[in-house]
């Protein structure tokens, strides 16, 4: 992963974003030589988006299932025409 200065960002930024688009490598912004933040190529963010949404959605049915709220393949469809009438 390539790292930069914050002050190397402020001067650079279009050579600095012009080599991420084309490596989609994120790029680390320190301050002060402490990490601050990630610079990511926007299509990159979005995806990363998406597969948080499905692992939260996979992880919420895995603790359902340890919590026994589960429902018989019945019983789901029986809820789920409530919901669609």
């Amino acid at each position: 992963m390539k790292t930069e200065l914050v002050t190397t960002l402020k001067r650079q930024a279009t050579k600095i974003l012009a080599e991420l688009h084309e490596s989609h490598e994120p790029v680390l912004i320190t301050e002060h030589g402490q990490p601050s933040a990630y610079l990511v190529d926007f299509k990159d963010f979005e995806l990363m988006q998406s597969r948080m949404k499905i692992l939260e959605g996979i992880a919420r049915g895995e603790r359902a299932i340890l919590e026994n709220r589960i429902y018989s393949q019945d019983e789901a469809k029986e809820k789920m025409n409530k919901w669609l009438k």
